[in-house]
């Protein structure tokens, strides 16, 4: 591949990193330029998955991109790795040879041409043609879809047009949930509030329809449910490549059993949810209500089961929870395993922030880190929220991210935690003091370093905050440097201890208590 196409990519995803900040994931680096042909620019991904999320996701912000890097109207082809990519000079000799075939029988069709005879000309140029072929130019660039069509369309896979006229045409034709590259186990954050869960869905993957059968996972909203459903699936893909799944939300269950009663294809709905190997239904709560869609999810379940698939379920509450759920479902959904998924601690909250930010490319210093899990506490979704806000104020004030930047981006939350803790110092204030009292830099406070000229103000301003503020142990260490709340605890203590024998610690001390309730 020529370096000027890799130039290219290069520019479009810089271009995407400023312009789409939301979009840009890190694993860009490892798409494949393929140049430009017929004023389309080809871009492979290393998967199907990755494919069908760009062309969800990143279809709008390559165009734009591609345009804006070159000054040109072009486009994006994205692929994955078995998708065809025609080469342009295979296309181009073709054209070049109609543009010739045509422009020599205008000139034997012209006036005055003795041999000129329009009508056999017409019947031999059209006997020219290759049969069944458009009369348009032939296009340059060729996909091979790689998912079959759906029931409810007449072309077969094998008589399906080779040319996808949209880069969508081939994704979510069966109604199917979008399955996102970003959440896989590898990216999902073990803690005590979600063990156990994480457990279940790794076994699952493992070996499905005999580990545990059905799976249940419930949990408040934005706990990590849909990431682990996510994680099986991945995992099966890439393990069982050959197994048939179906990932649906309970809504899409629901839609598609209705559409299928008034259009009378039960048949082919009924084919489309049981002659499969596994069944991911996600928010099943909301079957509840649902007496005609109960019965059949009940019969699909069934089938499902009867035959070792293997099937798994989300709901906002336990089984038995569900209102006005039927008790025959109930006792199903009770077979296999039920677990829980809580809200994710401390130390579990700054962990999927870092990873959160590491996925977009984004540097999220420790103590931003800890300062953001501090605030934002309910959910997994509002720590996402607060990564694309970072991310947006960034790039907009061209300023990395700090503390300062944190608190402009996020002051609404953060003033709401500073009514709930109250006006004493902030850990930061801490820092700050301690730093200029004892006449060290804060990257040294905050560092590894163990030397006793810094592991003993690193101790006292462990100490203070621990005394001073709200924080936890965990959220303590997490400011001075991502350290264990082990690690605070002995700060503490020696500090205590040592105040007692040492009147110039003690002294120290009171200095900096007294300008912490100065400042």
């Amino acid at each position: 591949m020529p370096a000027h196409d890799h130039q290219v990519l290069e520019d479009v995803l810089a271009h995407i990193r400023v312009e789409h900040p939301t979009v840009a994931r890190r694993w860009f680096e490892e798409l494949e330029p393929l140049g430009i042909v017929s004023g389309t620019f080809g871009v492979r991904a290393h998967s199907d998955l990755h494919r069908d999320y760009l062309r969800r996701n990143g279809l709008d912000a390559f165009n734009d991109a591609i345009r804006s890097v070159t000054g040109q109207l072009i486009g994006v082809r994205l692929l994955g790795p078995s998708d065809e990519w025609v080469s342009a000079t295979k296309n181009e000799q073709s054209t070049k040879a109609k543009s010739k075939s045509k422009s020599k029988k205008a000139e034997s069709s012209t006036p005055g041409n003795p041999n000129s005879n329009p009508i056999s000309d017409k019947a031999g140029e059209k006997s020219n043609e290759p049969q069944g072929q458009d009369q348009s130019p032939t296009p340059e660039i060729q996909v091979r879809p790689t998912t079959p069509n759906p029931p409810s369309q007449a072309p077969s896979r094998s008589t399906a047009p080779a040319q996808v006229a949209s880069e969508r045409a081939w994704i979510d034709h069966d109604g199917s949930l979008p399955i996102n590259p970003d959440y896989g186990f590898d990216q999902f954050v073990i803690g005590p509030n979600n063990q156990m869960a994480h457990a279940a869905a790794v076994a699952v993957a493992d070996n499905p329809g005999h580990a545990y059968n059905p799976l249940f996972i419930h949990g408040g909203v934005g706990l990590g449910k849909t990431h682990l459903l996510q994680a099986i699936c991945l995992k099966i893909k890439q393990r069982h490549p050959s197994m048939v799944m179906h990932y649906v939300s309970c809504d899409g269950f629901m839609t598609q059993f209705m559409t299928a009663v008034q259009n009378g294809r039960m048949v082919e709905f009924r084919h489309a949810f049981r002659d499969i190997d596994l069944l991911v239904v996600d928010d099943i709560h909301f079957l509840a209500k649902r007496d005609r869609t109960q019965e059949e999810f009940f019969h699909t379940f069934n089938a499902l089961y009867q035959s070792n698939k293997q099937i798994i379920l989300s709901s906002d509450a336990p089984p038995e929870e569900i209102p006005e759920l039927e008790e025959r479902m109930i006792s199903r959904f009770l077979w296999g395993l039920v677990v829980k998924v809580d809200k994710p601690g401390f130390e579990s909250r700054v962990e999927i922030l870092k990873r959160k930010a590491h996925n977009r490319g984004l540097d999220l210093p420790d103590e931003v880190a800890a300062e953001v899990a501090h605030h934002i506490d309910n959910n997994i979704r509002e720590l996402e929220g607060a990564i694309t806000k970072l991310q947006m104020v960034s790039n907009m004030e061209k300023h990395p991210i700090d503390l300062a930047l944190t608190q402009r981006a996020l002051g609404s939350e953060f003033k709401a935690s500073t009514a709930i803790t109250g006006t004493g110092p902030t850990i930061e204030q801490i820092i700050s003091e301690v730093s200029g009292f004892y006449h060290i830099k804060r990257s040294d406070l905050l560092g590894k370093r163990r030397h006793k000229s810094i592991a003993h103000p690193r101790q006292v301003g462990m100490y203070l905050a621990r005394h001073k503020t709200k924080h936890s142990l965990e959220e303590v260490g997490a400011h001075f440097g991502g350290r264990d709340h082990t690690t605070v605890i002995h700060a503490v203590k020696t500090i205590s201890t040592k105040c007692k024998s040492d009147p110039e610690l003690l002294e120290q001390v009171r200095t900096l208590e007294s300008r912490l309730r100065s400042s």
